[in-house]
């Protein structure tokens, strides 16, 4: 698999800037130069076609090259972040059968290589995949409920949608390096001559701040790390007149959060992704800007649901688990495992299957709740779940963050339930109220279900 499409346009490009890094700029012509340098490098290092290579690192300008390298070497990338816990990664790289890996200096943007098993590339999804003279990329599920499954891609089928070209943004790429939905803002930024705008601190009001000095256009987001920042208020303290577009996906949006977020940034156009690390990320195009109904698919991609579950058939479908079984119909369909409705050709997302919780037999969408939970001023954040029960099966239990630090529990308690009962059947009313006294948001800006 070549790049010539991303080098074309970093020529045509050269002079502009591409990246911003510790808060310095390189345009594309650096970035070129550097991709040259890297690819002596990486070949002295003996990496060759077909090996498996971990790239243990965070954007910046020298990882963007080895990425890039590494594609162009049809070798086959697993990304994982530079701040992985000892442990996962040894997991990980196991399961990968990793080669090589290449670690990124977070300070000078050097990198060292290490050679590792010399025999990682004999699983038979692997063999196939060399077969076709492409390069690979293998992604990780989150890996909520066990082992984190392995997905290997063709890399070729993920690149071909960004030789159509788009508009080109100021673009902060929020969503980690690990995950699809941080490479996809990566390639689409640089396939469109856009600026990858790199950051480090997640946080509310670091996000605005940068938004602020570097005039960012698109900024991509989890719906809590959009809640987090509704709650700081830190937009009143920051001119983000420059941003244009905010995206979100990777989990569910709540309703109240979506509402909220369209009258805080009225002039802001707001949309709703979709993808998943076995498909890529799909084309997509809500409804209105404060609507969770969305058209999804586009060339490639074909829906349908089947049981109230979202399959999908795609062009750029991975090839198949490392370790677990195939998830693929007869016919050649991903089953997602969301829940969802469709109607007029617009798909609303329900949740995770494993999610909703059976009350005697009715079944209660997580979401549903804590969106109703969210229209409470004293709660900030809120994560429903369910909990055995000998009589029920199951109750609906709820974690909270309170937004005021004098209320007493037992009162929110009380007002939460009572609330909840308005506007809720009894079935769906959480029988369990926990107040934390943590953020529920976890590492990756995404909600932390128990």
């Amino acid at each position: 698999m070549k790049i010539e499409f991303l080098l074309n346009k970093f020529k045509e490009k050269e002079n502009e800037p591409a990246i911003v890094w510790q808060n310095q700029y390189y345009n594309y012509n650096e970035l070129s130069n550097l991709i040259r340098e890297t690819k002596e490098a990486i070949l002295t290092n003996n990496v060759a076609s077909g090996e498996v290579v971990a790239l243990i690192a965070d954007y910046s300008p020298r990882c963007i090259a080895i990425l890039l390298t590494l594609i162009e070497l049809n070798a086959i990338v697993v990304p994982l972040m530079r701040t992985i816990g000892q442990e996962e990664k040894d997991s990980k790289l196991a399961i990968a059968g990793v080669q090589h890996s290449i670690f990124i200096d977070p300070v000078t943007d050097e990198f060292t290589c290490e050679r590792l098993d010399e025999t990682g590339d004999s699983h038979p999804l692997y063999q196939e995949l060399k077969g076709s003279d492409t390069a690979g990329l293998l992604l990780f599920s989150s890996g909520t409920s066990g082992e984190p499954k392995a997905a290997l891609h063709d890399f070729s089928k993920l690149l071909f949608k960004f030789k159509t070209q788009r508009k080109c943004l100021r673009t902060i790429n929020f969503l980690l390096f690990d995950h699809w939905g941080g490479l996809n803002t990566l390639f689409y930024t640089l396939s469109n001559g856009g600026i990858v705008l790199t950051i480090e601190n997640r946080r509310p009001e670091a996000i605005c701040g940068f938004i602020k000095e570097h005039k960012v256009e698109l900024l991509p987001v989890s719906p809590s790390f959009l809640n987090l920042l509704l709650l700081s208020e830190a937009y009143k303290s920051f001119d983000l007149s420059s941003l244009k577009l905010i995206t979100y996906g990777t989990e569910p949006m709540p309703e109240h959060t979506l509402r909220q977020a369209k009258l805080v940034f009225p002039d802001v156009k707001f949309l709703q992704t979709y993808g998943l690390i076995e498909l890529g990320v799909l084309r997509s195009k809500s409804k209105e800007d404060d609507s969770l109904w969305v058209k999804l698919g586009g060339e490639g991609f074909d829906l349908r649901i089947v049981e109230g579950i979202l399959q999908i058939k795609a062009d750029s479908a991975m090839l198949g688990y490392l370790n677990a079984p195939s998830p693929f119909t007869d016919d050649g369909y991903f089953i997602t495992g969301d829940m969802a409705l469709e109607k007029d050709g617009y798909y609303k997302i329900l949740g995770r299957k494993s999610e909703i919780i059976n009350v005697g037999g009715e079944k209660v969408y997580p979401q549903e709740v804590e969106n109703v939970i969210l229209q409470l001023d004293e709660v900030g954040e809120v994560t429903v779940f369910g909990e055995k029960n000998v009589i029920m099966g199951n109750i609906v239990s709820a974690k909270v963050v309170a937004t005021k630090q004098n209320i007493e529990r037992r009162d929110l308690i009380k007002l939460i339930k009572s609330h909840c009962k308005k506007t809720l059947q009894s079935f769906k009313v959480p029988v369990k109220i926990d107040i934390s006294q943590q953020s529920l948001t976890g590492a990756r800006m995404k909600k932390k279900r128990t």
